[in-house]
């Protein structure tokens, strides 16, 4: 089946105003026959965005409406798109409880879910890795060099996915090397090959499954998949199940690099 799993919508603060309709029809006409809409689920009670605009999800507030939106566009397409209903919810650390409560009430509602990390935490601050460039390049002289970044990434990785977020926990880990981003313009000397391997396989432990992402691909300082090959690679050896996403936050990103993944 033709998949793409992790999608964005109107409804996303840093996205488009693209209407689902419009990224509806971009599936059907690559010949999907399934999405899932996966909206930045609204950040715990308690946490402070810390990105510039504070755009990083939607609100508590808009939560109903989301709902009731992916709803009708599920309906209306029912005969010629399987839609799923989904969210991205961020691991933070620190907000477990939070996150826990939020996914007991809105995770009977969803038919798909992501659980990505955004946020890093250093001392008592905490950080968006993937908002900037300029803001990764103030990480690392927070953390005091790339590689120690790549370490609290990885860490935190690990720790969303051993983390125990009850009954509703995303089923699938999100962009898991997000933190290469920025990597040409910070490249990084360690191959942290083995914090890695150790990933995959607690996510193989646990049955999760693996985004495989093809927006860095279109990142102009990363340029590889999330994750890149050669751990699409060990993730197919323990048999992790591969779902591949765009990540698209407008219409025409819909279905974007598919062609390139999966052109063997």
């Amino acid at each position: 089946m033709k998949i793409d799993g992790h999608i964005h919508t109107p409804f996303c603060p840093h996205g488009s105003k693209d209407s689902l309709d419009q990224y509806v029809e971009q599936a059907i006409q690559l010949g999907f026959e399934q999405i899932s809409f996966t909206e930045h689920a609204p950040l715990p009670r308690g946490f402070t965005d810390p990105t510039p605009f504070k755009d990083s999800a939607i609100t508590l507030q808009e939560m109903e409406r989301y709902l009731l939106e992916i709803r009708g566009v599920k309906e209306r397409f029912r005969k010629d798109l399987n839609i799923q209903v989904g969210l991205e919810v961020d691991y933070i650390e620190g907000f477990e409880e939070e996150t826990r409560k939020f996914l007991d009430e809105y995770g009977p509602h969803l038919d798909d879910s992501i659980l990505s990390v955004h946020f890093l935490k250093k001392d008592l601050t905490y950080y968006c890795l993937d908002y900037s460039d300029d803001v990764f390049g103030q990480m690392i002289e927070c953390f005091s060099s790339v590689g120690n970044v790549y370490e609290a990434y990885f860490d935190t990785v690990l720790s969303s996915i051993e983390s125990d977020l009850g009954k509703y926990k995303p089923k699938r880990i999100g962009h898991i090397t997000l933190v290469h981003k920025f990597q040409r313009r910070f490249p990084c000397s360690e191959d942290f090959k083995a914090p890695m391997i150790h990933i995959l396989e607690r996510i193989s432990d646990l049955n999760l499954q693996l985004d495989y992402n093809a927006a860095g691909l279109f990142k102009p300082l990363c340029q590889e998949t999330y994750p890149p090959q050669w751990v699409v690679e060990e993730a197919k050896k323990k048999k992790i199940p591969l779902i591949y996403g765009s990540d698209a936050h407008c219409a025409k990103d819909l279905g974007q690099g598919f062609p390139t993944i999966f052109k063997g």
